[in-house]
């Protein structure tokens, strides 16, 4: 009997311990699942388009060491990721640490995200860098005659493309590049750090470029360009450094940036010569405001001078430079074709200038001996307006192109005040027709001065463009241990 009520104890017993067994399994497997799980960064971020799918680059063996190779795990990782392009697009996380890396192409409907400590360095080993052909607007590289570099971030025949961050950061490690450029070692055409050709929807935001090899941000080819809320950082001395250069682009808005170069800050072009003019494909269509600007050596604004297929509608407005050679500039020159026209301009403050304004009709560098001289562009409807700069050694220099003048020059509402070295002459213009209303120093004689009631005669676009219209969405993501 004792036996008897002892068995069934055990069977208890027994039973008791395998349930704790077994919860001890189940406990510690949801505890494994829940560290596999666990949340690794949270943040959120504006842009064009949300993603359904989310990867790190660590996912594919990336190492964020600034000595070890990533080029292969980035290209890797956006080849895998491009397989989410119609069922929600995805993004690509690159965490805190130092990421070196050559050239990788983006795919479409991606996401690039940069978290505040990422830092992507280009590589310096050459084999890291695709090489690819001149573009069809140039006819040629503007370093060699040859091909070009692929950049560091590419893409072409792309739509829906966002590279953003919290600020993070793209080094281009430029002083390797500088150095062979400068001693004409290299065969093909510097690197620049983003490029996007015959592409759509693109957004560019909220970054840090360091030290390009030569221009840092260059859509080419492509419409619909959001470039927002970005820092560009390079020697004042660096070669061909410029900041942002929308090429043969319709639709773009560069907006809450700032940039130190060593040259333009935006640089807006459409080609080169006869190469440009059969290309045909103008830059319209483009807002530029609330730009920062120092760059002692060339342009806040310049435009040109590769313009052969043409500039046209530009607006520009709250624009700040210091130590700036030039508040805008216009380059052109016989043989160039194209026209610049329609560009508006208002609202600047500038600091210690060379020139407030500075056109020219003299810009001789040509792709090769095969332009035509009787390719004369056209420079009209130039509107300057609401100006207000000190410090300035010249106020204007205006050259037309003799038989060729620019014409529909528009100047009104400019302060400037000469520095104490200024030029005895503060405007010399030649081959330039135009009006002015309110300007100190007096304009020279081509711009006669129409009178206080006109000096609100310069347009300046009421409407909106609809890159004005893009509505941005706010993303957030949670990103999870693999």
């Amino acid at each position: 009997m004792e036996l008897a009520r002892m068995i069934p104890m055990r069977i208890q017993v027994t039973r008791i311990a395998t349930l704790l067994v077994l919860v001890a399994l189940i406990l510690g497997q949801k505890g494994a699942e829940a560290r596999k799980g666990r949340i690794l960064e949270s943040f959120e971020y504006i842009a064009m388009s949300c993603r359904a799918h989310s990867a790190s680059i660590t996912d594919f063996g990336g190492i964020g060491d600034g000595k070890t190779s990533n080029t292969k795990a980035f290209q890797d990782a956006v080849n895998h990721l491009s397989q989410y392009a119609n069922d929600g697009g995805a993004q690509l996380y690159v965490p805190a640490g130092q990421w070196l890396t050559g050239s990788f192409s983006l795919s479409s409907h991606f996401t690039l995200y940069l978290h505040k400590d990422a830092v992507l360095l280009a590589s310096q080993d050459m084999s890291e860098w695709p090489v690819l052909k001149a573009l069809p607007s140039y006819g040629r590289g503007r370093d060699a005659a040859g091909g070009r570099f692929a950049s560091l971030i590419f893409g072409t025949n792309l739509t829906d493309v966002v590279v953003t961050g919290a600020n993070g950061t793209i080094d281009g490690q430029g002083a390797f590049w500088w150095q062979n450029f400068h001693k004409g070692k290299l065969k093909y055409t510097r690197p620049y750090l983003i490029e996007f050709m015959y592409s759509d929807n693109i957004q560019i935001s909220n970054l840090t470029f360091l030290n390009s090899p030569s221009w840092n941000v260059h859509p080419v080819y492509s419409s619909n360009i959001l470039v927002q809320g970005i820092t560009i950082i390079a020697p004042i001395t660096s070669p061909n450094t410029d900041g942002i250069n929308p090429d043969s682009c319709t639709n773009v808005r560069i907006e809450d940036s700032y940039i130190v170069s060593g040259d333009d800050c935006i640089a807006v072009k459409s080609g080169w010569d006869e190469y440009g003019i059969s290309f045909g494909m103008p830059t319209k269509q483009l807002v530029i405001r609330r730009l920062t600007c120092i760059s002692p050596y060339s342009a806040a604004i310049a435009l040109g001078s590769e313009m052969s297929g043409g500039i046209e509608d530009v607006r520009a407005e709250d624009i700040t430079a210091i130590h700036t050679e030039s508040g805008v500039r216009i380059k052109t020159a016989r043989g160039r074709g194209g026209f610049v026209k329609d560009i508006y301009v208002k609202g600047m403050t500038l600091h210690t200038m060379k020139w407030v304004f500075w056109m020219t009709g003299n810009y001789k560098a040509h792709a090769d001996n095969h332009y035509d001289p009787n390719a004369l562009p056209v420079i009209q409807g130039i509107n300057y307006r609401d100006i207000m700069a000190d410090n300035v050694s010249m106020a204007a220099r205006l050259e037309g192109i003799e038989g060729d003048p620019f014409t529909q020059i528009c100047i009104s509402n400019v302060t400037i005040g000469m520095a104490a070295k200024a030029k005895k002459v503060p405007w010399t213009c030649t081959d330039v027709e135009g009006i002015t209303s309110g300007v100190s120093p007096r304009p020279c004689d081509q711009l006669p001065d129409q009178g206080p009631e006109k000096i609100t005669a310069c347009d300046f676009p009421a409407e909106p463009l609809s890159i004005d219209r893009v509505v941005l969405k706010s993303c957030t993501y949670r990103m999870k241990y693999m």
